[in-house]
């Protein structure tokens, strides 16, 4: 069985910036089921919960407090990689719009909700490495 990788919101765990979980029914299964495995990133790399919110700004991902949490994500996102990797997974269903997860759309970094093309660290680092990525909202 093809092993996948899991945003941990999306099974449920309250690893978001506020302490939120976004669970989508299907994803929890999959883990539930040993189909997947669920990764935080942002815990991955060191990030505490609940914490600021953070958007990409070019190549740096800043929090809304205007703190630099690039090395950060860059950290996770290797972890999370590596993850993936250990296990064989080929694809990721992962959380949309985020700095670190979302694919093909992410917020601006103004903090105002607009979205741009752009996709997250981890998303850029999974495709590189050729692994499937779905988003989901």
């Amino acid at each position: 069985m093809t092993k996948k990788i899991v945003s941990a919101c999306l099974a449920g765990l309250h690893c978001r910036f506020d302490c939120a979980s976004k669970e989508r029914e299907e994803i929890r299964l999959m883990v539930e089921k040993g189909e997947a495995i669920a990764v935080c990133p942002e815990q991955m790399g060191g990030l505490p919960t609940p914490r600021n919110p953070a958007e990409q700004i070019g190549d740096k991902v800043i929090s809304k407090t205007g703190d630099d949490v690039t090395s950060q994500y860059q950290i996770g996102a290797q972890e999370a990689l590596k993850m993936a990797q250990m296990v064989g997974a080929t694809e990721a269903f992962l959380k949309s719009k985020s700095p670190m997860c979302g694919m093909d759309l992410i917020y601006d970094g103004t903090f105002s909700g607009k979205l741009i093309e752009g996709d997250g660290i981890l998303v850029k680092l999974l495709k590189k490495n050729k692994i499937k990525v779905t988003s989901i909202d």
